[in-house]
């Protein structure tokens, strides 16, 4: 995949992910503490009736092989399953496989699938619609480069192979992940092989909800499929028993945060995502609501590698050691519940890969040691443009921080503010900017990050990290994959500095009382989900 077709991945990818709000809980929160049974299924929930949920946007297609928009996928995943799924740790766990063994060289993933599993269109799902619905994936990945092609194969009707001519340790938190926001939806074969490059045009999947209609700019409607066949376990994330306990499923789509905070507050929606942070306190207020957790990512400010001033290590590190992340995070995010201060660039709930690996290099507040690293890079008060825009308040009031914090420590920093599109279509141009914010959606593993990403904006490029990526890429086991990113985030932090992480925040997802047994991933999840008016 060539450089450019990556970047138009990665500007899907950015506008997907910034329309985003936070909990009123630790933002490295993912499970209900409002309710300690969450996490099991309600036996008594009255079934059947409507769930209608509120959504800032609508989703280009509910095909997940060709977008990377997260509202497609926080929709589709009623409709659609994947090999294996993130659970509540975000570990990487079964789902539409019963098994998989990993060769003793990490080299041959053999996945064992679960039998009697109906697509919506009453034909049992078999290795050859999985091979199918991973190919295709794959040809659409930015893993391609790194698997053979057409590399899952079928080994009988309930055994799919894949086979690499390198271990690569973390081939499952990509399948069950986002990746770099796509997923591995398993679809019919035929639907598959009849699909234009667009996009299929029948969503067809195993899900516990199958599609019923979209209208446009309106909503999606789904409805209860009376012949799902459930995974076993007790529920966690998106792994588990999942119960269909509502006939119909809507998706309405209200881009305008006050129509969905009236919305909600009125009663018309039963479940409303992604509300405005200045919303928090009036939502946690109303004896009527309940506001679940999701942590949803990282506020970042991203350097210019290519050229200009920040393409000097030292000038990174500068900016790194000036800056005080708590103010920033507090001017961004408001409420405390809303963010947290934290160096992981993987988030705090991913008990495989969390670290706090270079946290002494993080949140340092300390001027004078800027201004050393400034006059040993031999700064002399030029002009440093950090490009931002006012679409999204907390990347414009992190920046009116970070500006007036690094001019305190002896730059002479020029915002240049746009509006979003703006700011993305000036990111290949490398003579506008030196630095920008922006934020990250949370991936399953270091290889998925796009701050490590060579064809990513600013450029990341040292040997080092391609050293230390390749050997997470080749260990053997978890914990030998763990020691080397490790490695890497601290180098990261203490010298390479390709971006500054200010911290982490979450996501508002507020539901009526009546709605029971609902978990967040960090979306509403609306299986095992009722309403009990």
């Amino acid at each position: 995949m060539g450089k450019k077709a990556i970047k138009a991945i990665v500007v899907l990818f950015l506008l997907s992910l910034f329309v985003v709000a936070c909990s009123d809980n630790d933002a490295n929160t993912t499970k209900d503490e409002n309710n300690e049974d969450s996490n099991k299924v309600n036996e008594t929930a009255e079934q059947g009736g409507e769930l209608k949920i509120a959504v800032n946007a609508q989703p280009p297609t509910l095909d997940g092989h060709v977008t990377t928009a997260i509202v497609s996928m926080e929709i589709s995943r009623n409709i659609f399953e994947s090999l294996v799924a993130l659970d509540e740790n975000l570990e990487a766990k079964p789902l539409l496989a019963e098994k998989i063994d990993r060769s003793e060289d990490g080299t041959t993933y053999t996945f064992h699938l679960r039998q009697g599993v109906k697509f919506h269109n009453g034909k049992e799902m078999k290795a050859e619609d999985v091979v199918a619905s991973m190919n295709r994936w794959l040809d659409r990945s930015p893993i391609k480069d790194i698997l053979e092609e057409n590399a899952f194969k079928e080994e009988d009707e309930y055994t799919v192979v894949i086979e690499m001519e390198e271990p690569m340790a973390d081939l499952l938190d990509i399948i069950a992940g986002l990746g770099r926001g796509q997923y591995t939806p398993i679809m019919p074969k035929e639907i598959i092989e009849a699909a234009p490059a667009e996009g299929v045009e029948e969503y067809v999947g195993t899900g516990p909800f199958q599609f019923d209609e979209w209208k446009q700019d309106q909503y999606i409607k789904l409805t209860k499929f009376e012949e799902y066949v459930s995974p076993e376990g007790e529920p966690s994330g998106m792994v588990g028993k999942r119960e269909v306990l509502v006939d119909d499923l809507y998706y309405y789509f209200v881009p305008d945060d006050s129509t969905r905070l009236a919305g909600i507050q009125t009663g018309e929606y039963d479940i409303a995502d992604n509300m405005a942070y200045d919303s928090y306190e009036q939502l946690n207020n109303n004896s009527d609501l309940t506001i679940y957790p999701g942590s949803s990512g990282t506020h970042t400010l991203i350097y210019n590698k290519i050229e200009g001033f920040m393409a000097d290590e030292k000038m990174r590190q500068a900016v790194n050691a000036a800056l005080n992340m708590e103010e920033i995070m507090q001017a961004s995010f408001v409420n405390e519940a809303m963010y947290s201060l934290d160096n992981g660039f993987l988030s705090a709930d991913q008990v495989s890969w969390a670290t706090a690996a270079g946290a002494d290099s993080y949140n340092q507040n300390n001027p004078e040691r800027a201004k050393e690293l400034l006059a040993e890079a031999g700064y002399n008060g030029e002009e440093i443009v950090l490009m931002v825009t006012r679409d999204y308040d907390y990347h414009y009031n992190a920046a009116i921080v970070t500006q007036s914090q690094l001019e305190a420590a002896g730059f002479n920093v020029k915002l240049d503010v746009y509006d979003w599109a703006t700011v993305i279509g000036n990111l290949d141009d490398t003579t506008k900017w030196n630095m920008f914010i922006t934020g990250t959606a949370f991936v399953t593993s270091p290889s998925q990050l796009l701050v490590l990403d060579p064809n990513f904006f600013g450029g990341t490029d040292h040997p080092k990290i391609t050293e230390l990526k390749d050997a997470i890429r080749l260990s053997t086991t978890q914990e030998e994959a763990k020691a080397h990113w490790e490695e890497l985030q601290a180098f990261l932090w203490d010298e390479y500095v390709p971006a500054t992480l200010f911290g982490h925040h979450g996501r508002i997802v507020v539901a009526q009382k009546y709605v029971e047994g609902l978990q967040t991933n960090p979306g509403p999840l609306p299986w095992n989900t009722s309403v009990n008016k």
